[in-house]
């Protein structure tokens, strides 16, 4: 099934509830005016940082092997104004022999393994399999490795090269940034240790790697309920998704919002356009010298972009997509692509090899169709893991307001009224929270192939648990509940 219109679903009534929702928010109406007055709320403008033009002239955010070279040498005479504590290294894997892990001195510079940065949770409506950590999860990660968030310097770094230790280097940015942690207190290292260690800055390699890591000391006393800030807004929920997607899958550049699909052109188009190495002979109608994409043949098994057995595949209406590997040099230990390579995608333009952002008709949008000033970008993949690579490029390079949808295709492909294969539906007809009606997909050819899913409440008030939860968290407050559910659909959603 290949829908596109709200007609094909005949979901008018569906349509009119989701609408409802998005008029009043996702279901607000708690007071927040009490929590104005404990917690500082930013922006996602405000959180994001713009990196400098060379990544060696940064000292948060992106940073170069040069730089922690400076770092490793001498901490407290080379460490950035106003950073009081240590430097920690949380390198998310080790790196191959003779570049396990960066160099620690044990007094000053600490480096510790940690690569455990999401669990499931809940939003009211749905469990999702790969969340943010919960406040206490990251109150424990300091606690391990005795991490002052105030006062010291936390580098996430990627240890041994691959696209994946990319994306969860992201992640350990992502989640502490969420949680509070100042921009000028966190930094990414541009690429993997053993690159660092051959064609950067860190050599000889003797004097920068070690085979092990340090030992966890478990006598951290901080917590994130001391950082007085409020970031949730880096995290956008499936409710934030459903209220800024325009009513048709076109291209919008007026809405303030720009929609980033960081997975590959046939997950986004559901196995009707393909790139790369999808894109050959064997799978295409036909092939354009120099041209990276192709339309697939009638004969192409779809099913081949489905993940995580979900019950359909496509993308939000509104989307434009750019695949997450174009941002990233593979022959440079998988580092970013520089600064001005970065910013050339979101005007629209095309790289060497002919990649760009494509709309929901699968063409390239063309410079200056892409990213408009001013807009919000909403980044997503299949768990968005992905996406850290194209929000981190997007918030810590280009400075652009970023919020990622942590939940993810894996969730909004599973608020469908489709079958499972247990034969039941994974949201009825009538729950508000459908988003199969605000979706380009075609479903899966045999419902047999659908896992079901943990639905909390099909009719929940809202969908925000999680970020409300964080938040309460920090302040000490009880989560404002939202409207118990009930076997119908609410008659108004908003919960009047």
């Amino acid at each position: 099934m290949r829908t596109r219109t709200m007609t094909k679903l005949g979901g008018a009534a569906v349509l009119g509830l989701v609408l409802g929702l998005q008029g009043c928010g996702g279901g607000g109406g708690e007071d927040t005016s009490a929590l104005a007055t404990k917690l500082t709320v930013n922006s996602p403008a405000q959180i994001a940082q713009e990196s400098a033009d060379s990544y060696d002239d940064n000292v948060n955010g992106v940073i170069s092997g040069a730089t922690l070279k400076r770092w490793i040498d001498d901490w407290p005479a080379n460490r950035p104004a106003g950073i009081t504590g240590k430097l920690v290294i949380l390198q998310v894997t080790g790196g191959p022999a003779g570049y396990e892990y960066l160099k620690s001195d044990s007094k000053n510079v600490f480096t510790y393994l940690e690569g455990g940065w999401t669990q499931v949770r809940s939003n009211g409506v749905i469990e999702t399999i790969q969340m943010v950590l919960d406040g206490p999860s990251v109150d424990a990660l300091l606690k391990k490795y005795n991490i002052d968030p105030r006062n010291d310097m936390i580098v996430c770094a990627q240890g041994a090269s691959s696209p994946s230790n990319v994306m969860t280097q992201g992640r350990c940015w992502y989640t502490l940034r969420y949680w509070g942690v100042d921009k000028a207190n966190l930094a990414l290292l541009n690429g993997s240790n053993q690159w660092n260690g051959t064609g950067g800055a860190l050599l000889p390699s003797t004097s920068y790697f070690q085979a092990a890591a340090n030992t966890a000391p478990n006598s951290g006393t901080m917590s994130v309920k001391q950082l007085p800030v409020d970031n949730t807004r880096l995290q956008a929920t499936f409710a934030d998704m459903l209220k800024i997607l325009p009513a048709s899958d076109l291209n919008q550049r007026t809405d303030g919002v720009f929609i980033w699909d960081a997975r590959d052109a046939g997950q986004f188009s559901a196995g009707e356009f393909l790139e790369g190495t999808d894109a050959s002979v064997a799978n295409c109608t036909s092939l354009t010298a120099g041209v990276p994409y192709c339309t697939a043949g009638v004969s192409y098994d779809f099913m081949k972009k489905f993940q995580n057995n979900g019950s359909r595949q496509g993308h939000p209406w509104g989307s434009l997509q750019l695949n997450y590997t174009n941002l990233l040099d593979s022959t440079k230990g998988n580092s970013w692509k520089p600064k001005a390579e970065l910013r050339a995608y979101l005007e629209g333009e095309t790289d060497a090899k002919g990649y760009g952002f494509i709309d929901g008709s699968y063409r390239l949008v063309g410079k200056g169709n892409a990213y408009q000033p001013g807009d919000t970008i909403y980044t997503y993949c299949e768990t968005t893991f992905r996406a850290m690579i194209t929000g981190v490029a997007s918030a810590a390079i280009l400075g652009l307001p970023t919020r990622f949808y942590d939940g993810a295709m894996v969730e909004w492909n599973s608020l469908s009224n489709i079958k499972d294969r247990n034969g039941n539906f994974l949201l009825p007809a009538d729950s508000p929270w459908r988003t199969d009606v605000r979706s380009f997909y075609r479903a899966a050819n045999d419902s047999a192939l659908v896992a079901p899913r943990t639905i909390t409440n099909a009719y929940a008030r809202s969908a925000d648990a999680i970020v409300r939860a964080d938040t309460a968290y920090k302040t000490g407050e009880s989560p404002a509940a939202g409207r118990p559910g009930g076997s119908g659909a609410p008659a108004n959603p908003c919960g009047g």
